[in-house]
């Protein structure tokens, strides 16, 4: 399985970004998926994530009530909507996928994608 993340770019401190993980090769209502961020100097976090069938989801306490997770299987893709961006949100954005089909809030995901940059100007 292939995942395609995208719709990073340059916002401003408090904008809104919505970022978009295709998933091909495979059908996504398979997998739980998630996102995870990279900042230099920091380990991988996994921030949001969503079991297979939307009915759960994870966030991490610094994205709590500012993202939102979500995924539309009819299109094989999973969603991360970004508001009230910080210039501590600035990353490397991976999406994930894992078969255990459940939440998954740690790093052990079966399938990662290329990231894509965000960055929040302050």
């Amino acid at each position: 399985v292939q995942l395609q993340a995208s719709g990073g770019g340059l916002v401003q401190t408090g904008g809104s970004l919505r970022l978009s993980c295709v998933v091909s090769g495979g059908t996504s209502s398979t997998y739980a998926m998630g996102w995870a961020r990279h900042n230099l100097g920091m380990q991988r976090e996994v921030i949001a994530a969503i079991n297979w069938s939307g009915s759960a989801t994870y966030y991490t306490d610094s994205v709590k009530g500012r993202f939102f997770i979500s995924r539309d299987d009819a299109k094989n893709t999973v969603y991360l909507q970004m508001s009230s961006l910080k210039p501590e949100d600035t990353a490397v954005y991976y999406c994930a996928a894992d078969l255990r089909r459940t939440v998954v809030a740690g790093p052990g995901y079966d399938y990662w994608g290329q990231g894509t940059l965000v960055t929040v100007s302050s």
